[in-house]
């Protein structure tokens, strides 16, 4: 019997989280490209909008890939996205606050264990894609900015979801399931790769794409602003 109470933290074995020392082995060799604005690429939410715009900037190649990707979705969906570059320092405060929580859900758990449940929903900043402006969270709207139905709020915790944040969550409905390959297909045809615990979150260039990739490196690393 599966005592922990962190939902679906056993959902799937087989997923690499990205703390995971495979994934921090990977090696950077910073290519040196920018980071774009995305407003006016493409739509932007604002709910995790910053004073500085920090999180509507992605590298150049991730902007062009998501941009290639919206042309391959239904005619009326568009993508909307969230939250892409995000400084290191707030990558660090997101990752000890849920932290903080998951210690006041299980008091007993160590900080190995602690560690890894938190990153299955926030990157610790040394193996991060958004601080390297490398991944994105975004979701897919209508036409006219009606949000698509995912099967879980974008950015919900395992705990807040019952775990159907995880990409291939069971229990979702066929309208879900349906409308989340469709994002997978897409996004996976111009080279980008998901976070498998997140169904929102898509990297191209960082660590997690490099392992995921078997790439022989990461070309994009650390940003400290845009």
């Amino acid at each position: 019997m599966n005592s922990s109470p962190f939902p679906a933290e056993s959902a799937d074995q087989r997923i690499v989280l990205i703390g995971d020392p495979r994934v921090r082995a990977v090696p950077v060799r910073e290519c040196g490209e920018a980071l774009v604005d995305c407003r006016g690429r493409m739509r932007v939410d604002t709910r995790r909008a910053d004073p500085a715009g920090h999180f509507a900037h992605l590298r150049t190649g991730v902007a062009e890939r998501l941009q290639r990707a919206e042309r391959l979705l239904p005619d009326d969906w568009r993508w909307l996205l969230v939250e892409g570059y995000r400084p290191p320092e707030l990558q660090r405060e997101i990752f000890d606050g849920y932290a903080a929580t998951l210690r006041k859900l299980d008091p007993s758990a160590d900080e190995e264990q602690i560690r890894t449940a938190a990153s299955r929903w926030c990157a610790p900043a040394e193996t991060a894609g958004h601080v390297a402006g490398a991944a994105v969270d975004l979701t897919v709207c209508t036409r006219d900015g009606t949000e698509v139905d995912m099967g879980s709020p974008e950015a919900a915790t395992p705990e807040e979801s019952g775990g159907a944040c995880y990409t291939h969550a069971p229990g979702l409905s066929e309208r879900a399931r349906e409308n989340r390959a469709l994002m997978i297909g897409a996004l996976s045809s111009v080279g980008m790769v998901n976070y498998p615990t997140e169904w929102w979150h898509w990297s191209y260039g960082d660590r997690y794409w490099a392992w995921s990739t078997a790439a022989p490196m990461a070309v994009y690393g650390p940003v400290q602003g845009v």
